[in-house]
């Protein structure tokens, strides 16, 4: 494959990416290659994709949430399900923030930078996690998977505003809350390592949770809109999931939410019921 001269288009070209490794690679060569100025950026340029979206390998095979198995801690083959479960999110992500940088034009080249820079964190948080699994005897594509995640990026893939609503900031600060106590048992069952790992994967998910609350507001701010009303509107439009507790309320403080905000986050749920 040869190297792209232009960001979007190349962040399109490792989206139709199917293999998760050469994903990664081509994800981490994009970042150095902007990094470096040898990459142009085209805010008005429009794609047509010559492939299915997003790129995937044959394996995991995709099945509802609840047909996904759950299994003990306390043994290496359920810790290996959890690690798999955390690399599939994480796998999903990358191509979620390659979809947020070639699919919406028109945008500041700053947009751009932000979400190229999640794309090379996501990819680096299924790096590690993949390794780890490997060390449980098991490999990406062992166990399955659910769609949850890409059902949304591809319900929002027409409006950037209620994607920056309801990718970053509603389903990826999820990951805020659910982080610390996952953390806690798996160090609880010895597994230090992956304890580890999701201490680094909580650091950037709070700074990728950042940037969609910073985009959100800015969209809401040029368009004249406010900024609780129409998430709530937004949620109820593209039928958002209740969110439950425990929630992570420092932490979606420092990914920018706002104290009115948080103090919606105070009960055991968030629905957004008319």
């Amino acid at each position: 494959m040869s190297a792209p001269l232009e960001l979007r288009a190349g962040a399109l070209i490792h989206l139709l990416q199917t293999d998760p490794h050469s994903k990664c690679e081509g994800v981490a060569a994009l970042a150095r290659a902007y990094a470096d100025g040898s990459l142009a950026l085209d805010p008005a340029a429009v794609f047509a994709p010559a492939g299915a979206i997003p790129g995937r390998p044959e394996k995991p095979e995709l099945v509802p949430p609840r047909l996904v198995g759950r299994r003990s801690m306390v043994t290496p083959e359920g810790r290996a399900m959890l690690v798999h479960a955390l690399a599939h999110i994480e796998f999903n992500a990358i191509n979620l923030a390659l979809d947020a940088v070639w699919r919406f034009p028109g945008m500041p080249a700053d947009y751009y930078a932000d979400w190229l820079r999640v794309a090379k964190e996501e990819a680096y948080h299924f790096s590690l996690l993949d390794a780890h699994l490997g060390t449980l005897g098991h490999a990406y594509g062992d166990f399955a998977g659910h769609d949850s995640l890409w059902e949304m990026v591809e319900k929002t893939r027409g409006d950037i505003l209620a994607r920056m609503a309801l990718v970053p900031r509603t389903l990826e600060a999820r990951g805020l809350d659910a982080i610390p106590p996952l953390r806690a048992k798996l160090a609880q069952a010895g597994d230090i390592a992956a304890a580890e790992i999701l201490d680094i994967i909580l650091r950037d998910e709070v700074g990728h949770v950042e940037i969609g609350n910073r985009w959100y507001l800015g969209l809401c701010q040029e368009r004249g809109l406010e900024p609780i009303a129409t998430y709530e509107a937004l949620a109820l439009h593209y039928k958002a999931p209740v969110l439950k507790g425990p929630f992570n309320l420092e932490a979606r403080r420092r990914a920018g939410f706002s104290e009115a905000e948080l103090a919606r986050y105070r009960g055991d749920s968030v629905s957004f019921a008319p």
